[in-house]
């Protein structure tokens, strides 16, 4: 406990998911946390943190936020889409909205909160990416499998850009984990399954090297890892957390 004391961190997606269980652990571990999401009802049981709504897609509401917040320690990054489909069931519209949800909002928040963060000598930025990237392709994750790679690149190009300036700009990149939406493209699935929802969840734990799918509190103790001193020596790189589905 106390790993992230006096450090101010801000966190997108919080309502949910990994979003959530990365801000409950930062409050947990001792930082002043501002959470935010789209849905601010999603944040009302959100225990010690500065809730807020936000759409990571309004580059105006990210600016004034961010001059409202102030300098942070801290840039939580994990606002995010998953589209099914192949190139074929990928309109403009779907592309443009996976990009602007799953990339941009991450340019948004990261050119509005990196000029205090400079000021102030330094800080730590996480992306959440995926295995499902430029690190492995998946069936049906066409357009999700390249918004993914291209914030690994992005990841890299912040952290070579800002390595001298005490910026570390690290990505996690979680393999199937347990969240709302996840359960939701399992219930999609088991809608055309004779099995139904057991079915389709086995589907998805058979397909895991370890047997059983990762938790986001799995993946919120490697989001503190990587906001805390002890990465100090860690930048630009890809953290897989996905119980070896990438080997």
């Amino acid at each position: 406990m106390g790993r992230l004391t006096g450090k101010k961190a801000f966190v997108t997606a919080a309502g949910q998911g990994i979003g959530r269980a990365v801000a409950e652990a930062f409050v947990a571990e001792g930082a002043t946390v501002v959470a935010t999401d789209l849905d601010a009802d999603k944040l009302s049981d959100l225990q010690g943190a500065d809730c807020r709504s936000l759409d990571a897609r309004d580059t105006a509401a990210v600016n004034a936020m961010a001059a409202d917040v102030g300098a942070i320690d801290i840039l939580f990054n994990g606002a995010g889409f998953v589209h099914h489909g192949t190139v074929l069931d990928c309109d403009e519209d779907s592309w443009d909205f996976s990009f602007d949800l799953n990339v941009k909002s991450m340019h948004r928040t990261i050119r509005a909160f990196l000029p205090a963060m400079l000021d102030a000598g330094g800080g730590s930025i996480i992306n959440v990416s995926s295995g499902a990237s430029s690190i492995k392709g998946a069936p049906n994750r066409y357009v999700y499998g390249t918004t993914k790679a291209a914030v690994i690149g992005l990841t890299k190009a912040v952290s070579q850009d800002f390595i001298r300036q005490g910026i570390r700009c690290n990505a996690i990149c979680p393999g199937t984990i347990v969240s709302p939406s996840l359960m939701g493209r399992i219930e999609e699935l088991g809608k055309t399954l004779d099995g139904g929802y057991d079915e389709a969840e086995k589907l998805f734990i058979d397909r895991q090297p370890m047997g059983r799918l990762g938790t986001a509190e799995e993946v919120a103790m490697l989001a503190v890892y990587l906001a805390s001193d002890e990465s100090r020596f860690t930048t630009g790189t890809t953290q897989l957390i996905d119980g070896g589905w990438t080997l």
